[in-house]
């Protein structure tokens, strides 16, 4: 199952285990308990203190395979094949059981060693979604740190009938004692903050005792990202807050137009980009959310959500921007219960069933395309009158025999049965006539929205919610500057975005030079003192 190259590289790490792994199986007799077999037994084969054994217990699922160390208190597993995306996952479970340390802040895993309480969670994910390893790997961590603490990894597709009586409609979805806990993707500090209901009234006494930045830069993608990089450059002082670094790059797929970086994909992106910033003397504050922005004459003030308050010199937004909801009836109803955002992730739980894609841009074609391959049936739904992707996207689309293209075409509501989504209402704009569309799944792809409303009435903002900038990145308030998918800088592109980042920080640095400056009459006062001594 595993090649050689990737035999020698999880030999390589497993090398830094320092304690016994026991690896224990429930499997049957089927193809995929065979293939959980097969694995097993390579991974156990390439570091003596692993060892394999086959339990069948009525209690768990089948198959699966849970992970512990003999004296260790850990309850870890995985139910079903965790490749593809989530072979990562594997590979940090077998670590971090055998004893290899996290990379984890400090300060977070001692916070996770002392939840108190008993925490059973479950988390289903699918091989295809990017967004759940973070989700896996999180709470697999903190299932090795904390004993109180049971999770459970479950690939959707192994377990249809489960997902289907659970109402999982959407990866990852996280269910804790047996209550759903979150969904979408969330790193270790966000679940952790949500636990640990004192964590928020901690950190804003923390951020509340910060002294003023010289750039403070609200929003961590990759426009944030490059700015807090050049500012630092500049050996001035310099400050992150965003609601998650990396922004809507965590959830992008593939990438292959950032130039000289052939392919890759938006979470390991992110992770390079912190790995950067975090070379410099940058002071980033993470899942924290700005709700206020107050000029000053002299200092800048940044209100957060959390009732903290930080100030500084110059400040760069860069707050990014998000998908674009449909605003009908039934929408926020049903959004997580057939009403989705995200293709990739969640594409596969809609195996065999009729779905809809709303938008006919780029990427409302290649989500169609994608689905096609999985579901029984797509209508791609456009507003105009013609679609707006790609020449070479529509002839692949039109290609396809399970997929219907309807333009002209206006969703006016999201149909359910109280739980999940049964079809949607649609207008033809040509004859308004009233149409329905039974289906199971809506997928909406109908472009962003900057995400700019807690800066109305205080900068310039376009009709459409961008931060007007000039040439230089500067908005309309003098000390504040913008970068990114929140401005009216046309192409929403990652590489724009951080050129444009960079930009922003250059000229808050050249706006700090200014205006720390003597003026004239100042300047040629202290040349009179100086002739005079």
């Amino acid at each position: 199952m595993l090649d050689t190259d990737l035999k020698n590289q999880l030999q390589a790490y497993l090398e830094k285990v320092t304690r016994p792994i026991q690896i224990v199986a429930s499997l049957e007799d089927s193809a995929k308990s065979r293939e959980m077999q097969e694995l097993l037994g390579e991974i156990a084969l390439l570091s003596d203190k692993i060892t394999l054994v086959e339990r069948h217990d009525a209690d768990v699922h089948t198959p699966s395979f849970a992970l512990n160390s003999p004296g260790h208190d850990i309850h870890l597993r995985f139910a079903g094949l965790p490749m593809g995306h989530e072979f990562t996952s594997l590979v940090l479970a077998l670590l971090q059981v055998g004893g290899h340390p996290s990379r984890a802040a400090q300060d977070v895993i001692e916070q996770i060693k002392g939840l108190e309480g008993e925490y059973k969670f479950e988390t289903y994910f699918s091989l295809s979604c990017q967004n759940c390893p973070d989700v896996v790997q999180a709470l697999n961590l903190m299932a090795v740190l904390n004993p109180n603490i049971q999770h459970v990894a479950i690939d959707g597709a192994l377990f249809p009938d489960e997902v289907e009586a659970r109402q999982v409609m959407s990866v990852p979805t996280i269910f804790l004692n047996g209550e759903v806990f979150g969904q979408g993707r969330m790193d270790v500090e966000q679940i952790v903050a949500k636990l640990d209901t004192g964590a928020e009234m901690r950190d804003a006494k923390k951020l509340a005792a910060r002294a003023p930045y010289d750039v403070l830069i609200v929003g961590g993608g990759p426009a944030g990202a490059a700015a807090a990089v050049y500012a630092a450059r500049k050996g001035i002082r310099t400050g992150v807050v965003a609601e998650r670094f990396g922004g809507q790059l965590l959830d992008t797929m593939a990438i292959e137009n950032f130039i000289s970086v052939q392919e890759t994909e938006g979470p390991k992106m992110v992770a390079a980009l912190e790995q950067h910033v975090r070379q410099y003397d940058v002071d980033i504050m993470n899942l924290q959310s700005a709700e206020k922005l107050v000029p000053g004459a002299e200092l800048i003030e940044v209100r957060l959500a959390n009732g903290a308050s930080l100030k500084s010199k110059t400040v760069i937004l860069s707050t990014g921007a998000r998908w674009r909801q449909m605003n009908v009836p039934g929408e926020d109803q049903y959004r997580n219960k057939g009403v989705a955002y995200c293709p990739h992730c969640d594409g596969p739980l809609y195996k065999g069933k009729r779905v809809a894609v709303i938008g006919g841009g780029n990427s409302g074609v290649e989500a169609a395309i994608d689905l096609a391959g999985i579901v029984s049936h797509v209508t791609l739904m456009e507003f105009d009158s013609t679609l707006r992707a790609d020449a070479v996207l529509q002839r692949k689309l039109h290609s396809l025999p399970n997929v219907s293209v309807l333009t002209s075409a206006m969703t006016t509501e999201v149909t359910g049965d109280g739980h999940k989504v049964n079809g949607l209402v649609y207008a033809d704009r040509g004859t308004q006539q009233q149409h329905a569309l039974g289906l199971e799944g809506i997928f909406v792809q109908i472009g962003l929205l900057p995400n700019t409303e807690w800066l109305s009435g205080t900068v310039a903002l376009s009709p459409r919610g961008e931060i007007i900038v000039d040439a230089r990145g500067q908005t309309s308030v003098p000390g504040v500057f913008a970068a990114g998918d929140a401005t009216t800088v046309p192409y929403k592109q990652i590489i724009i975005a951080m050129g444009e980042g960079s930009k922003a920080a250059l000229t808050a640095f050249d706006h700090l030079i200014r205006s720390s400056a003597p003026s004239a009459q100042a300047a040629e006062e202290m040349e009179m003192e100086v002739e005079a001594a």
